[in-house]
């Protein structure tokens, strides 16, 4: 049984004990939170597809951990100008570990 689900603007396949990194959600480690915006629900040949999301579905998730993901560098330059800027960003997270997908 798997479901994908939309958090942060993307979407995610996940199935019960996956682990994966979100964008950053409130709460704390070791908290549980509650996922509604399920778009689809595979359980063996039965297939549900909403429209857009499943009424009354939902995924549970554990919080594992919060962190900063790898730095990412943005350089601008206009050639002959002397323009240069360079600027750096790590993107917050949040691990989630799936624990229950009920339709």
């Amino acid at each position: 049984m798997y479901a994908i689900i939309r958090t942060g603007g993307k979407q995610y396949q996940v199935a019960t004990g996956d682990r994966l990194r979100v964008e950053k959600l409130q709460g704390n480690v070791g908290d549980t939170v509650e996922l509604s915006d399920i778009l689809m629900v595979v359980d063996g040949e039965e297939v549900k597809i909403g429209q857009p999301v499943i009424e009354g579905a939902k995924v549970v998730a554990k919080i594992t951990e919060h962190g900063k993901a790898d730095k990412v560098i943005v350089f601008k330059k206009k050639k002959r100008k002397g323009y240069r800027v360079k600027r750096g960003h790590r993107q917050q997270y949040t691990a989630l570990t799936i624990e229950e997908i009920s339709a």
